[in-house]
């Protein structure tokens, strides 16, 4: 039985196997999310498109730590943020609103991934940005956007002003807020946060030594912006790849996601 198999084994009667799985992985992008000390108490959340023709997803019930999260707890919302599954949790209002307008606009939206993370924020509140000044900082900026602080999300007539500033991108900085990813799976998403995060926590250390990077070539950067702007090779890798041992890793520490 491939691990594929074994984790839709505990399918629950009445839901197909795409949503299981669905639930499955993103539960798991939770647990990783606290294990690599991203999370934030109860609050930022993930949501994962539930696969099939309506636009509902998958969001985490407020009020469950990260590392609490299973595939069975996760709530099922529409676009209205009408609850489709039972839970004895309500929704973040805030976000809600974010993963609605995202879901809403982008088909490819298969998760979305929002932090609050030290290094994430503080780059997201400097005005310089995110600058491509090390490798791993060019694997996110030709791919990256912008979107200004409007207040805790609870004006879903914020909706279309975050739509058109995310556009196509796949990584955003929310201005004094955050980090934000889409993938067209669980895994893509996880893989470009970790970049962002990290591109983050890198020039963080960078400026931290004083105000002068080592600088790089133009050339360099679009040499790099042509290499890493396949999508399809990037959502390969993450799939392919990357997913298959972080799913291991939990495994031998706390399996319990897949429940």
């Amino acid at each position: 039985m491939s691990p594929a198999e074994a984790r839709l084994k505990q399918v629950p009667s009445g839901m197909t196997d795409a949503e299981w799985n669905q639930r499955v992985n993103l539960a798991a992008c939770y647990r990783l999310v606290a294990l690599y000390g991203w999370d934030d108490l109860v609050d930022t959340h993930i949501s994962a498109r539930v696969p099939g023709p309506d636009h509902h997803f998958l969001i985490n019930p407020y009020g469950l730590m990260f590392e609490e999260i299973t595939a069975s707890s996760l709530v099922k919302v529409d676009l209205h943020g009408n609850q489709l599954s039972e839970s004895e949790y309500s929704i973040n209002p805030a976000g809600f609103t974010i993963h609605s307008a995202i879901h809403e606009v982008r088909e490819d939206a298969g998760c979305v991934l929002h932090l609050h993370t030290p290094d994430g924020t503080a780059v997201a509140s400097c005005m310089e940005g995110l600058l491509p000044m090390n490798q791993t900082a060019q694997f996110v900026t030709h791919d990256l956007a912008y979107h200004d602080y409007e207040g805790v999300a609870l004006d879903h007539d914020e909706r279309p002003r975050l739509q058109k500033d995310l556009g196509s991108k796949n990584h955003m900085l929310l201005r004094n807020h955050g980090t934000l990813t889409v993938g067209r799976s669980v895994a893509s998403a996880f893989e470009r946060m970790y970049h962002l995060e990290r591109a983050c926590t890198m020039q963080v250390r960078t400026r931290m030594l004083g105000p002068t990077a080592y600088p790089i070539e133009q050339a360099v950067i679009d040499k790099n912006k042509q290499l890493f702007g396949n999508a399809d090779f990037a959502e390969r890798r993450s799939t392919n790849l990357v997913w298959p041992p972080l799913l291991r890793k939990l495994d031998r520490t706390d399996p319990s996601y897949k429940t």
